[in-house]
């Protein structure tokens, strides 16, 4: 009798293992493992998928048949198959939820169209582009031979980053191994397949996009699950990607929170992707304008090499930095009083704008004012009637006026009395790229200003005249020959924010939007307002991303804070909570921190609290046993007030 072991779509904790159902024979020619089925479960048809075929089973009693075999199609890999076991270990989760995030849903129409393959294998790269880094020829060659290489590329001023990764999928490429890259967003996506189109035969490589129609993406998946194409391009969902001799793993700016996935088990994708590296003992890249601390950690380790170039090639590809000072004096400057800008930043875009090229200023916040505080000392500027925050509308109201209102219930607050020091005059905490752009006009009169963020749209490229390109971190559009200046203003609300990453994310958004300007002995300069003596902006200012993560590890490793240490965090009431602990077997080491009342979610209803468990690295694996132990027997037991369970989250504060 054939067995068929079948991973159920199921969202129980206990429930998380494979069943086992006998394969009638009507269907013995078309089960596969991998493939997708129906079965009776507890009475009702569920989905599932074959997790592997036996020739015998363990349970005594007779086993239920297979209901319906939809398609024959193995789209689970074992390779995938055992990805997505170890990624719901390490991260406390169930085999259906991960398998959720890992097959997109099936399209029959797209399973009857052939999947075409390429007709040759691409030459090696040409090593020219890697010749400006310290052991880069060396990596392609690794590549190309099918060794394990492991690399953190920090990548130099105005780099073609995606022809850059394109090189490496072609090396792996060319000695018949496959590859997967991912990126953070829909516009990294779009530069990353230009370069494909270029670079790679037709028909080797897929790309795997949020935003296509079901039937598409679901057809490009088959394209990499069919060994079709070997080289596999997308977002965050593309880190399960089923590619063939996988021969390469690239995460491409690896602290966008973009990475991180909103969904259970919340998996991350460069901790998946170098998970996967280890179990495929493939080479992975590590890359990015800048360096994450857990980057850091990988080459302190020496799992991976750092790649990166000399002083004096660094020196000659990167634009002028000059930081100005602390913004709250900027006030002082009488053009600053014209449009934000101090006399430097303006006499610089001034100078750009003169030679014909355009001008990139960054805003850390989207829209117009999207939040006041008191203008003596600071405070948030909080609602009369709900306690929300207070903001500016873009549109005026009668007369011309804007009057602040409230942004949770929309109350008007004509008048502002502050509960900390009773001033009454309000002062915008953060100016969005709205009333940048509106400011800018009439700072640079006849010059063109355009906008690139959530709310006016994302702009992907600007062309190289004289303009004024207002736009928000992660929307600065690529510009033609480069910008001749950036301006980074409003340094002081990304620096100043209450979170652990505050100054490694800072850096992230300050280098992707200077990797775009020109170098120094093109004319390009950056300016950044904010203090010169901070790390952060010193970091800016050396361009040594290196430098600073390695501080920002050396700082956790003192204050016991990931990646040197595994952070779990437990959400619920107070009564699930102690609950929850009281059942937990927690590691010997575990530090338990809190609780502290949760950030408000949309939705969310009743008192919320929030536990933070840390324990050492080495006991990660344990502590994510105990609480996905503790949450099967909550499901088993139909507790009735869920546990929220995110390992290493982004978010401790």
């Amino acid at each position: 009798m054939q067995v068929a072991r079948v991973v159920v779509d199921v969202p129980l904790a206990h429930l998380d293992r494979p069943f086992d159902y006998a394969v009638p024979e009507k269907f013995a020619d078309v089960v596969r493992a991998g493939c997708r089925v129906r079965v009776r479960f507890h009475g009702r048809l569920r989905d599932g998928v074959v997790w592997e075929l036996a020739d015998s089973t363990d349970f005594a009693g007779a086993l239920q048949p297979l209901s319906h075999v939809p398609s024959g199609e193995p789209v689970l890999t074992p390779q995938v198959a055992r990805l997505v076991r170890a990624v719901a270990d390490r991260y406390a989760g169930t085999a259906s939820d991960v398998l959720r995030l890992a097959l997109p849903p099936r399209r029959s129409a797209a399973e009857k169209r052939p999947s075409p393959t390429p007709e040759e294998l691409p030459e090696p790269p040409d090593p020219a582009g890697f010749a400006r880094y310290q052991a880069g020829p060396a990596l392609l060659t690794a590549l190309a031979e099918g060794r394990p290489a492991r690399a953190v590329w920090t990548a130099l001023p105005g780099e073609d980053w995606p022809t850059r990764l394109v090189e490496l999928c072609r090396a792996a490429l060319s000695g018949r191994r496959g590859a997967l890259v991912v990126v953070p967003d829909g516009k990294d996506l779009d530069r990353l397949t230009a370069a494909a189109e270029r670079l790679l035969p037709a028909d080797s490589f897929t790309v795997l996009r949020a935003d296509d129609s079901p039937e598409r993406r679901y057809r490009r998946f088959l394209a990499a699950s069919r060994g079709a194409a070997q080289v596999v391009m997308g977002t965050r969902a593309a880190m399960f990607a089923p590619v063939r001799d996988l021969g390469l793993v690239v995460v491409w700016d690896d602290g966008d929170d973009l990475h991180s996935d909103d969904h259970a088990p919340y998996p991350h994708a460069r901790d998946v992707l170098v998970q996967r590296a280890w179990l495929d003992s493939c080479a992975a890249v590590v890359a990015g304008t800048s360096r994450t601390a857990e980057a850091a950690l990988l080459v302190e380790s020496g799992w991976a090499h750092e790649l990166v170039a000399d002083r004096a090639v660094l020196r000659s590809a990167a634009p002028r930095v000059q930081a100005l000072g602390d913004d709250f004096e900027l006030a002082r400057d009488p053009a600053a009083r014209t449009a934000r800008l101090p006399s430097l930043a303006y006499e610089v875009a001034r100078k750009a704008l003169a030679a014909g090229a355009p001008v990139l200023v960054q805003v850390p916040r989207r829209g117009y004012v999207p939040s006041l505080s008191c203008a003596r000392c600071r405070a948030p500027a909080r609602c009369a009637h709900c306690a929300g925050p207070l903001g500016i509308s873009p549109r005026p109201g009668p007369g011309g006026s804007r009057i602040p209102a409230c942004r949770w219930c929309a109350r008007p607050a004509a008048t502002f009395d502050c509960p900390h020091c009773h001033a009454t005059k309000l002062r915008a905490a953060v100016i969005g790229e709205s009333r940048t752009a509106e400011e800018l006009a009439r700072a640079f009169p006849g010059t063109s200003v355009r906008t690139s963020g959530s709310t006016s749209g994302v702009l992907a490229s600007v062309p190289g005249g004289p303009a004024l390109v207002v736009a928000t971190p992660g929307a600065e559009p690529v510009a033609g020959g480069g910008y001749g200046a950036a301006l980074l203003l409003d340094s002081w609300a990304l620096l100043g924010r209450a979170d652990l990453r505050a100054g490694e994310e800072t850096l992230r958004r300050w280098t992707n939007a200077a990797s775009l300007v020109r170098p120094a002995s093109a004319g390009g300069s950056v300016v950044v307002a904010a203090d010169a003596a901070h790390p952060v902006v010193q970091a800016l200012v050396r361009w040594d991303p290196a430098w600073l993560a390695e501080r920002e590890l050396a700082d956790r490793r003192e204050l016991g804070f990931p990646p040197v240490t595994r952070m779990a965090s437990l959400a619920g009431s107070p009564a699930a909570l102690a609950e929850f602990l009281a059942a937990a077997r927690l590691p010997a080491d575990a530090d338990l921190l809190g609780p502290v009342p949760e950030r408000p979610r949309p939705g969310q209803e009743g008192e919320r609290e929030r536990y933070l468990v840390r324990v050492p690295r080495a006991e990660g694996g344990a502590l994510a046993h105990a609480l996905a132990q503790v949450q099967g027997v909550r499901s088993a037991r139909k507790a009735p007030e869920h546990v929220r369970v995110q390992l290493d989250p982004l978010d401790l504060v």
